[in-house]
């Protein structure tokens, strides 16, 4: 049967039968699998063995001696009082057991975290707490809506940069902790311009504990390297660094007070007591005035986009670098965490995230399920109770040479020069990115950074790889048009302008251009449009226009548009028969496509 007596099936759109959409829908709403897949604790708690209890209190142990003084740090590193750390690193644990997916995860307050919400911490902590509760629901209803997707429209470079700048940013914040001042600002470079004004201030004390803390930590990171002896006493020993650091400190600075007199600046009192289970605010007093729900919104701002974007980006990556082979569902990660950060409100937690540092100890220690995460979130629990006294005598020396030791670790200069090497173009959206985040801000400079990615993929949309060769075919020339990857909106102006210029530019008149299809399965409207207007441009030329092998659906955009140009579509000849066919034939536009053959290509 020829194509042009069943045109109109043919070319007719294929959509989706909604009715069966629906069905399917409520399907797969029904099956087990569908709560299980929500929650994971329901898929390994059943199987789990008495055997994982020795190993998941291990690794829940070890990750709180190294969550306990993170805490604190990013406590103050958010402008908060350094319980609120604390706060924020025990819920997380308790939640990601029943909704994560990941084993190795570990949710609590991040550096990065604690220096995006440090702006509105320091009006009031209501505000951290407040940002918290929102970003849970931004991300809760994103999983819910499985946009675990938007995570791939931003690149590594831009993550990269990000993260360098980020980390350059929190660790010059520290850099007068290390040495016994107080600066005014955590901002780059007012940090850096306090520091070296203010030289003959330093603290000597400060500064020996500091610097010998951080060269501390930086060795001992390395000891896991070492050939000799027992490995696995290498290997819990580096793991515990942070803990041997601040255990040091702490007990040197309580040593060295008399009388009131103290060679350190310490961290000072800390509120006792497990927080209370409340609503989180909605509205707040600062300086004796009373800010309202809208009032506090307004303040946040664009944070309330860039916050949960950051917590997600987080999330998926540490869960991915873990998953071991594994298929990382992103929307569920989300899920959990958006769960992680609703209810962390309910104790005055600042916003939370996968935290890599914690999580890489959590698998180094050999954990075996999310089961870990209760013995990590009831130590923090019992040092509020218990141990809130003791944290007094921190020095503030030590808790900036720990946030400094792990900010090293997450700036990689290798990762410029693999994109030098790979693809130099990629080190423009990261430029971006790390630039407008050292020296605008964080929030900002990551939308800079994906505004800039956008603009090349637009670009490389907008302008296809089109090839255009003249062809002698059996003693007539034709203008041959290789499109090398699918056209939509962006393109579609391109692809006419080029072909007509060509045609414009020949030294002898051709009367056939042959459009090849095999790589176009779909196009739009505005497409379609430029098709038939490239055929009108043609024509005034006296050429031709055939569209060849190009796919039934993309064919029946342009038909469906304009009947009469069906005939232009060919689909069962060969080149070389093809363009014998068309001159030969009495009319140009005759159409031979058989709907089976077609249907086939």
């Amino acid at each position: 049967m020829r194509a042009n007596e069943n045109d109109e099936n043919l070319y007719r759109e294929q959509l989706p039968h909604l009715g069966s959409l629906i069905r399917e829908s409520g399907r797969k709403l029904c099956r087990p699998s569908t709560i299980t897949n929500k929650f994971p604790i329901l898929k390994w708690l059943p199987r789990y063995r008495s055997s994982y209890i020795v190993q998941d209190f291990i690794a829940g142990f070890t990750v709180g001696l190294t969550t306990i003084p993170q805490a604190i740090a990013y406590g103050v590193v958010a402008g908060l009082e350094p319980q609120y750390g604390l706060y924020s690193a025990f819920m997380g644990c308790f939640m990601y057991i029943i909704f994560g997916s990941c084993k190795d995860v570990t949710i609590a307050t991040t550096a990065i975290m604690a220096l995006m919400v440090n702006q509105y911490a320091q009006l009031s902590p209501d505000y951290a707490v407040f940002v918290c509760f929102l970003a849970g629901c931004i991300i809760l209803l994103l999983g819910l809506l499985n946009m675990g997707v938007l995570v791939r429209f931003i690149s590594i470079p831009v993550i990269t940069g990000f993260t360098m700048a980020a980390a350059t940013t929190i660790g010059s914040a520290q850099i007068n902790n290390l040495v016994g001042l107080k600066s005014p600002s955590n901002d780059l470079l007012p940090s850096w311009e306090f520091f070296f004004t203010h030289l003959p201030s330093i603290g000597v004390w400060d500064a020996l504990l500091g610097v010998l803390s951080l060269v501390f930590l930086l060795l001992m990171k390395q000891v896991t390297k070492i050939k000799w002896g027992h490995r696995i006493f290498w290997k819990y020993l580096s793991l515990s660094r942070n803990a041997l650091a601040v255990i040091f400190g702490t007990f040197l600075a309580y040593i060295l007070s008399r009388d009131g007199h103290q060679p350190f600046r310490v961290t000072g009192n800390i509120t006792a007591g497990v927080p209370p289970f409340r609503l989180p605010p909605f509205s707040t007093t600062v300086e004796g005035e009373y800010v309202s729900f809208g009032d506090m919104i307004s303040t946040v701002g664009a944070s309330l986009g860039s916050i949960p974007m950051i917590a997600i980006l987080e999330i998926v990556a540490i869960s991915k670098a873990f998953s071991k082979g594994k298929i990382v569902d992103a929307s569920q990660e989300m899920i959990a965490l958006g769960m992680c950060n609703i209810m962390g409100s309910f104790v005055l937690s600042m916003p939370v995230t996968g935290s890599f540092t914690r999580t890489a100890v959590n698998n180094a220690s050999g954990v075996r399920t999310p089961l870990g995460g209760a013995v990590t979130g009831a130590l923090v629990l019992m040092a509020l109770a218990f141990l809130t006294q003791t944290f007094y005598f921190i020095p503030k020396s030590t808790l900036a040479a720990l946030i400094i030791a792990a900010m090293i670790s997450l700036v990689e200069p290798e990762r410029i020069s693999e994109m030098w090497k790979s693809k130099k173009r990629d080190l423009f959206p990261f430029l971006v990115t790390i630039v407008t985040c050292l020296f605008w801000s964080l929030e900002y400079g990551i939308l800079c950074g994906i505004a800039a990615n956008l603009v090349y993929i637009l670009y490389s949309s907008a302008r296809p790889q089109v090839q255009i060769t003249l062809e002698k075919i059996n003693g007539c020339e034709v203008a041959l048009v290789d499109v090398k990857q699918k056209l939509d909106y962006a393109s579609a102006e391109f692809l006419k302008e080029k072909v007509v210029r060509f045609v414009n530019h020949l030294d002898s008149k051709i009367h056939l251009v042959v459009i090849k299809g095999q790589e176009i399965n779909s196009i739009d409207y505005t497409v379609a449009m430029n098709v038939i207007s490239l055929q009108g441009d043609l024509k005034s030329l006296n050429c031709d226009l055939i569209c060849w092998n190009w796919n039934i659906g993309s064919a029946g955009v342009v038909c469906r548009l304009k009947h009469e140009m069906r005939p232009i579509f060919k689909f069962d000849y060969g080149l070389e028969e093809l363009v014998i066919s068309h001159f030969e034939s009495p009319s140009s536009t005759a159409s031979t496509v058989t709907m089976e053959t077609a249907a086939a290509s």
